[in-house]
């Protein structure tokens, strides 16, 4: 017997006592709400152990001013001044 044939078979049971202005999603609903949210929480695990998986370093933004310098670019050299002549 499919479940559609079963259903139909109980609506006329349940005609008497359904209220029509009152309409409810029932036990059903509450299933699949709730193997959805199942389904969202292992998402979201199976999110996070792959996150933490991505191992990255990021690269250092060119247009900043690089770190404890100041910001002169000539102290950011190896440490030989270039003179006008060009021999350090």
């Amino acid at each position: 017997m499919y479940a559609t044939q079963a259903l139909t078979q109980l609506v006329p049971l349940a005609a008497d006592e359904l209220d029509k202005n009152k309409v409810t999603p029932g036990v059903l609903g509450f299933l699949v709400f709730a193997a959805l949210a199942v389904g969202v929480w292992f998402l979201m695990k199976s999110m996070n152990r792959h996150m933490g998986k991505v191992d990255f370093e990021e690269a250092p933004d060119p247009a900043a001013k690089p770190a404890g310098t100041g910001g002169k670019p000539e102290a950011a050299t190896s440490g030989t001044k270039a003179t006008a002549s060009g021999k350090g």
